[in-house]
This record gives C-alpha cells, structure tokens and sequence, in this order.
C-alpha cells in the first residue's frame, strides 16, 4: 500500500532525524569535555627537573595534543556512523511497528467496504433480474405482479437487516447508557422475539435466568442475547434444545447460549466474529439466510459494556456462546 510505504519512510527519516540530533549534540559535548580535560592535562607546568628541555617537552606536548584530539575526532565520527546505521534500522522497525495498527484499520476498512459492496448487490441484482424478465412479459397476469411485488418486498427486507447491521457496525466503542438494567428482563424478551422463529422448528428454548442487575443500555444488552439466541436457532436442527443460562459470578454476570447445531470447526472459531465471515458449508449461506454481522454487532455490544464474549464449539456437537458482563 503506497500510503502506508510513504507514511513509514516519513516517520523514519522523522525518528532517524531526532536520533542524530541527539547523537551529534551528545558528541559535541562529549569532543568539548574530553579535548578539554586533554589540553588541560597535557598543558600542566613542567616539573622542575625539565626546566632544561623545556622547549622539546612541550612540543612533543603540542605533538600528543594535536594527535590527541585527531584520534578524539576519528572516534566521534566513527561512533556518529554507526549510531546514523544502526538507527536507520531502529527507526524503520519502530515505524512499522507505530503504523502497524494504521495499516491493520485501513486493510480491514477496505475489506469491509468490499464485503458490505458485494452482500448491497447481491439483492439488488435478483430485484433488478426479476423486474426485467417481469417488464419483458407482455402478458403479465395480476398473480405474477404479486408474486413478484412479494419477491422484492422479500429483498427490500434483507437489504433493511444489512443496513440496519452495517449502521450498527459504523458506531464502535459508543459508551451505553447508564441505567440500571435487570438482565432478566433484557433475556425475557430476547426469548418473546424469537419464540416465533424457534415454534417454527419446533425448537424449545430452555431458560434459567437470575435476577441480576447491571449498569448500561437495555436496549442493547437485549440485543446482544437476541443475536445469540438468533443465531443458535438458524444452526439448530429441527425438534432439538437451545439453552439460556444466567449466573453471577462475583462480581460478573455469566450468560451462556447453547445449540444443539453441526458446531464450529477448529478453523473457522478464531474468525467466528469477523465481520461478514461464513464458515464452512455446514454454517454457510446456503442453509442459512444472514450476512455474518450478528455475532460482530455482539462482540461490539459486550465490549461497550466492559465485558468479552468468547465461543466454545465441538463439530457436530453444537456451540456455546458465553458472555461475561461486570454487575451493577
């Protein structure tokens, strides 16, 4: 990245200037102290006993000094090139570890600008197809406008649950409301949500909340459970359990949602809250509607909150998604 390369040889030569800076003074003090103490060691008063070569003494005095200060000289330079080598690659190593962070932002910027590009379009092309094929058919009856007009209603909604997500995603780090929140409440009705979702599979959600209570925003800590009951129920088999379990453990709230689903494997559980990330075809949009946002938009929720998330999965043995949130 042309940017990121022009940055790092700015804020090396930055960090080699103020290094040299510091050398050069450092030497220049050190040359005027240490020739100092020379011309004044070698420029003491004769001894008495000679008096007689008085003249050859102090020109070999002269001699030393002038040598002296040479090889003072010689030493200097010599020190100042190495220090100018040496904190060459000193500061093009701490440049790049100073802009590592910048780089990392800007790569994962372009990358969701991609993913979020490529999931806009993919709705829009199937409105666009299905209303061209519709304004081609001259004989177009009053059920294919409706089937049609319920078609792109369909993909009017997704495009709303993209953006909706997307919009969630541009506020980072935004500090809750501070109110005093009962999680049980907030858990009661992530449940009533999606009970609908769950009868149609005729999954059953085990509850066992505690009335715990914790500073923030209510709205969002319901949603927080919501996207992890949501997502358990999407990757639930049919007729099976999922669990919603709320402890206190000294002064953090504990909350676990479990699944019964196909699990995570190995390597797709460090990626589980990248954003717009799909696992495998067991997880994959081929089975299961969804843009890969949830989990991001949770980890985000938690973290506001001053808590983690973390996920514990066994393929073929389903997931669990654990929340820890500091109590009121």
């Amino acid at each position: 990245m042309k940017v990121i390369q022009s940055a790092t040889f700015r804020l090396t030569l930055s960090y080699l200037a103020v290094i040299m800076v510091l050398s050069i003074a450092f030497s220049t003090l050190l040359y005027q102290v240490s020739s100092a103490e020379l011309i004044r060691g070698l420029r003491r008063p004769l001894p008495q006993a000679a008096f007689g070569l008085g003249s050859a003494v102090q020109e070999l005095r002269e001699q030393q000094l002038t040598e002296g200060l040479g090889h003072l000289q010689e030493n200097i330079i010599l020190l100042n090139s190495l220090t100018l080598l040496v904190g060459a690659g000193v500061s093009y190593a701490l440049a790049r570890w100073t802009l590592r962070p910048v780089e990392e932002t800007v790569e994962a910027q372009g990358r969701f600008a991609a993913d979020a590009s490529h999931e806009l379009r993919t709705p829009l092309t199937a409105m666009q197809t299905e209303i061209e094929v519709a304004l081609r058919n001259k004989r177009l009856s009053a059920a294919e406008s409706r089937e049609l007009l319920r078609s792109n209603l369909e993909e009017i909604a997704k495009l709303k649950a993209l953006s909706d997500g997307l919009l969630k995603l541009t506020q980072p780090d935004r500090a809750p409301l501070r109110e005093r929140v009962d999680m049980g409440i907030a858990a009661r009705d992530a449940v009533k949500r999606y009970q609908p979702a769950a009868q149609i599979k005729h999954i059953s959600i085990e509850s066992q909340l505690a009335g715990t209570h914790m500073q923030g925003d209510l709205a969002s800590l319901t949603d927080l459970v919501a996207i992890l009951l949501d997502n358990a129920i999407k990757y639930s088999p049919e007729r099976s359990i999922v669990s919603l379990k709320m402890s206190q453990q000294g002064k953090w709230l504990k909350l676990e949602v479990a699944d019964r689903g196909p699990g995570i494997a190995p390597a797709d559980l460090p990626h589980r809250f990248e954003r717009f990330y799909r696992a495998d075809r067991s997880r994959s949009k081929d089975t299961v509607d969804g843009y890969g946002l949830g989990l991001s938009i949770a980890e985000q929720i938690a973290i506001a909150h001053g808590g983690a998330i973390e996920a514990k999965s066994q393929s073929g043995k389903g997931t669990t998604f654990i929340v820890r949130l500091p109590l009121a």
